[in-house]
């Protein structure tokens, strides 16, 4: 099976040299590298034509997450479709092999992810989320899953994940306008077409952000958005409250084991401004909206958003 990966940058000059480094030394060498790039300001172009790669520039304030992407899908040239963000990086030299032999094995397959290491200077409250969201054992979902896992059954990550290109041809590429969660947003669409998601832990990348309290909000907040536009993957899939609670065990069950107890507090004050940021984030319709710009880690999508409803 011939690959295209398919790469978003911004400012990313020395993350992305190493990356793309570290593909040429892969035991399944790509066979086109496609750079999509939000106007950098610094060496990140050069980089991606010093490794040969296919590069198209997009003014910063035109990228989105889903229509970027599916910009790139269009233009690869093959089977299998791989998306990595330019500060992942590969822990050895198989990461691609492992990723995409689901696909290769089976045809029901539409989509594999991999997994995420904490990188070298993450955080312990990092660290956790990373091996709490990304195990050891690999799994592959279908659609029937949702009654035993609810929405961990569509969880999924572009930053290190394989698509079969024809599959997401069928439901229509990504969509543009989402503040986030493309990725989940597709996996809930094949799920929902009759494809298999594959979890491959063998894949592994190292990639972690050590968020403060703020970040996390943020982050949490706009998770709620997306959760609150795309009412369907709830309401298909279930909710994740259960996965919340298990988190909370996890954390503290984690942080006593490596008798980091100090950082308990840290953690559960986490715990609380992420609950807090998601919840306002459903409710963001009711929010002023240059209200809402602030408390987002995603400012410019709400200026785009208010364009979109301008126009209807």
């Amino acid at each position: 099976m011939r690959i295209s990966i398919v790469i978003p940058t911004r400012n990313g000059e020395q993350q992305l040299r190493e990356l793309l480094a570290a593909l040429k030394l892969q035991t399944l060498v790509p066979d086109e590298i496609i750079v999509i790039d939000s106007s950098s300001t610094d060496g990140t172009v050069a980089v991606a034509g010093e490794y040969g790669a296919h590069v198209k520039i997009i003014e910063q304030s035109s990228f989105d997450h889903g229509s970027t992407r599916t910009t790139g899908a269009r233009m690869a040239e093959n089977d299998i479709v791989v998306y990595l963000t330019q500060d992942v990086l590969p822990r050895n030299r198989s990461l691609l092999e492992h990723l995409v032999a689901p696909l290769a094995a089976s045809p029901a397959v539409g989509v594999t992810y991999g997994r995420q290491l904490p990188s070298f200077d993450a955080s312990e409250i990092a660290a956790h989320l990373r091996l709490f969201n990304y195990p050891e054992t690999s799994a592959t979902r279908s659609f029937s899953d949702r009654n035993s896992l609810g929405l961990k059954t569509v969880f999924a990550s572009n930053s290190c994940a394989a698509y079969r290109k024809s599959a997401l041809g069928d439901i229509g590429y990504f969509p543009g306008g989402l503040i986030f969660g493309e990725d989940s947003w597709a996996a809930g669409r094949l799920l929902e077409a009759g494809f298999e998601l594959a979890y491959v832990a063998e894949a592994e990348v190292y990639h972690s952000h050590n968020y403060s309290w703020t970040e996390d909000f943020s982050r949490y907040f706009d998770i709620g958005v997306f959760h609150q536009d795309q009412r369907w993957l709830i309401e298909t899939f279930g909710g994740a409250e259960r996965r919340g609670l298990a988190y909370i065990r996890s954390g503290i069950t984690y942080l006593c084991n490596r008798r980091k107890y100090s950082m308990l507090g840290d953690f559960m004050v986490r715990v609380g401004v992420k609950f807090i940021g998601y919840r306002l984030g459903r409710l963001h319709k009711i929010i002023p909206r240059s209200l809402a710009s602030r408390l987002s880690m995603n400012s410019n999508w709400w200026h785009k958003d208010a364009e979109r409803l301008n126009q209807q």
